[in-house]
């Protein structure tokens, strides 16, 4: 795909004269800037599709259900399967890095007459994204969606439901996305992260906890007897605190999602969301936890305030601490990092391309910290130096490696270029869907 070209020599000049200011002063540090730009280029971070057309999907014309919801009428949302793969694809010329493509089941493309429900989904409806990730040399990431349809019990849950027929669809659309998944890992060679998750829950107390764990338990062993090579797919599931009407009680706590990943470590991984948690809790300091006990774990990045409210992620404290736990404890390969947020409110192609920049950032930020001196000063108690150094490190020129990255990226550059670039786009392109 052809990046962002940028407006002159004379500007490119400017950012590789100040990068190589820079990187002196960073190697002062023994910090090799260098390398730490050829390790992120190659470390993919998947875009989630939901971004581009407010989580509605393709197979139904309801509203959002399960605790989510999406806020904001911004106009210019991609209202077709090619309207979103464009934005998809102005996006890929907006950020740096190794983008992964990241899907829910609702977005299968259904030809006419071809159209089934959710348990009986095939790889051939996403064959079409098949044929993108591979334009685009992209891996592909999968979610069952198990919300937004009519099909739940009279407790209004699905895998946890006490009605045994709404439970059967769902465990069967969930073997459906087994198969998907492998199908997507068969085709673009690159691991498949599958992530359950439900919002399954309650909205006052509960008569009965521990029923419907019991039964979202047997479900998901029911989903994950579907064969599939744990190489090639990596289903995980992802927890919750709560949501929208389910205030009470979530069937996936994450004790409950922990506990399962725990037992069942030869088949399934952990995903956290720094979202699903009370909000004083920190998923940076989770990080270094599960990867004492896990080979692998699965993160969904997003910037909750207050709640689960998927605003944009930007470059604040914890996002930054997350990618330095990920980076300083070498675990670049062992943690699958996605994006999850959805913003209605302001341009989704911008949404999604800050929210991918951010990230990129915070983890070339780690990669570009002397963390192996600051773990010294911590170990040996010298906690004086230590927070004298950390200080210093944040007023370090990380903004011209930041630019040098961007440029030998193709990507624009922070301000004017970037702005001008979505303009073009919201003229040309988004402007005329209204």
């Amino acid at each position: 795909m052809q990046k962002f070209l940028f407006s002159g020599d004379e500007d490119m000049a400017t950012i590789k004269e100040r990068y190589e200011i820079a990187k002196e002063q960073y190697a002062a540090l023994g910090i090799d800037t260098d390398a730490a730009i050829a390790t992120l280029k190659d470390v993919p971070v998947s875009l989630h599709c939901w971004q581009g057309d407010d989580v509605h999907g393709f197979d139904s014309d309801g509203q959002l259900t399960g605790g989510i919801q999406t806020t904001g009428n911004y106009p210019g949302i991609a209202r077709t399967p090619e309207e979103l793969m464009a934005d998809m694809e102005e996006v890929m010329k907006l950020v740096p890095g190794k983008v992964k493509l990241n899907l829910h089941a609702s977005y299968a493309i259904f030809e006419k007459g071809q159209k089934v429900d959710r348990d009986k989904i095939e790889p051939k409806h996403f064959q079409k994204w098949v044929d993108f990730a591979k334009k685009h040399h992209m891996g592909i990431d999968f979610n069952p969606t198990f919300f937004s349809h009519p099909c739940v019990g009279p407790d209004g849950m699905n895998l946890s439901s006490a009605d045994e027929y709404v439970r059967k669809f769902w465990i069967e659309h969930g073997k459906a996305c087994i198969r998907i998944a492998s199908y997507f890992a068969e085709q673009t060679g690159e691991v498949c992260v599958m992530n359950i998750w439900t919002g399954d829950g309650l909205k006052d107390v509960p008569a009965d906890r521990m029923g419907p764990r019991m039964r979202y338990k047997d479900s998901v062993d029911q989903i994950l007897s579907e064969p599939y090579d744990f190489n090639k797919v990596k289903p995980c599931l992802e927890s919750k605190v709560f949501g929208i009407g389910v205030e009470a009680f979530t069937s996936g706590s994450s004790e409950f999602a922990l506990s399962y990943a725990a037992f069942n470590k030869d088949k399934l991984i952990p995903l956290m969301d720094n979202g699903h948690y009370h909000p004083t809790e920190v998923v940076s300091d989770k990080i270094p936890a599960l990867l004492t006990f896990f080979p692998e774990i699965a993160l969904h990045i997003t910037r909750p305030i207050r709640w689960d409210s998927d605003h944009v992620v930007l470059f604040d404290d914890e996002p930054k601490e997350m990618a330095k736990e990920i980076v300083r404890n070498n675990a670049l390969n062992r943690v699958h990092m996605a994006l999850d947020y959805f913003d209605a409110s302001i341009n989704r192609v911008s949404a999604w391309a800050v929210g991918f920049r951010t990230w990129q950032k915070c983890l070339l930020n780690a990669l570009c910290l002397p963390n192996e001196h600051l773990k010294e000063l911590q170990n040996a108690g010298n906690f004086t130096q230590l927070m004298i150094d950390q200080e210093a490190d944040k007023m370090l020129p990380f903004g011209d490696v930041w630019a040098y990255y961007n440029e030998v990226c193709g990507a624009p550059q922070e301000g004017a270029e970037y702005s001008a670039e979505i303009s073009r786009y919201w003229n040309e392109v988004q402007s005329k869907r209204q």
